[in-house]
């Protein structure tokens, strides 16, 4: 992975703190971004902190310019942004729960993807790996607009590995089930966390999927449950 350039969003998150230390490990240059980053997060000179919002195209535009102005072009695109919230059900959920999570989950996932796409293909070598959930196949009550947000974004990367498959470029999603990250422990303190996924087995996951080992895989929908089968 040496020499190639990785674009992380959520960098300094749960899950993205491990993303990119996996990437960076593996020789990647990273640029990582947050609303609020800081360059002295990761040690690594090939570390790259990028304060910046994705919830429009404009901005989602502007961001992947900024990588391809600074490295000369994007190899890699991890998106592990996303959010919960809910608890009700179908009958109960407002309109602004449920445009949220497709705003979080996958509006700004979208803007990314389709910034990124023409720059990879000029290239003709292209990563893309989203995380989805477990939900996105297996909703359960109280969180349809949740699950409704993941499941599209799993039709999203599909479609985008159809329509790339021919000019270098992969994509595929991971459906973690619930990750051992410390908003998780802080919002399910009484939960068997024997259970749950270890981010970085996500991120080892990640770090095979974008080298020269993982080409072949495009268009995978992934399960990593954990001991929680």
């Amino acid at each position: 992975m040496k020499g190639k350039i990785a674009l992380v969003t959520g960098a300094n998150g749960g899950l993205g703190t491990h993303v990119t230390q996996a990437l960076l490990d593996a020789g990647t240059t990273v640029m990582g971004v947050s609303r609020k980053i800081q360059q002295s997060e990761f040690k690594s000179p090939e570390f790259t902190a990028q304060s910046a919002e994705i919830s429009s195209g404009a901005s989602a535009q502007s961001l992947v310019d900024s990588v391809i102005a600074r490295f000369g072009r994007l190899d890699v695109l991890v998106h592990t942004v996303g959010g919960f919230a809910g608890g009700k059900t179908i009958a109960e959920t407002d309109d602004a729960t449920f445009q949220r999570m497709f705003d979080m989950n996958l509006t700004s996932g979208f803007y990314l993807f389709r910034a990124a796409l023409p720059a990879m293909r000029k290239t003709g070598n292209g990563r893309i790996i989203a995380i989805g959930s477990r939900a996105a196949l297996e909703p359960g009550a109280g969180v349809g607009a949740y699950s409704a947000s993941k499941a599209a974004l799993v039709s999203l990367i599909k479609t985008m590995a159809v329509e790339n498959k021919d000019l270098g470029i992969t994509a595929n999603v991971i459906l973690p089930g619930t990750m051992d990250t410390p908003a998780n422990r802080a919002a399910m303190s009484s939960a068997d966390f024997s259970k749950w996924v270890q981010p970085s087995a996500v991120a080892s996951l990640i770090a095979w999927l974008v080298a020269d080992a993982g080409k072949e895989v495009n268009g995978a929908v992934i399960p990593i449950y954990g001991g929680d089968l």
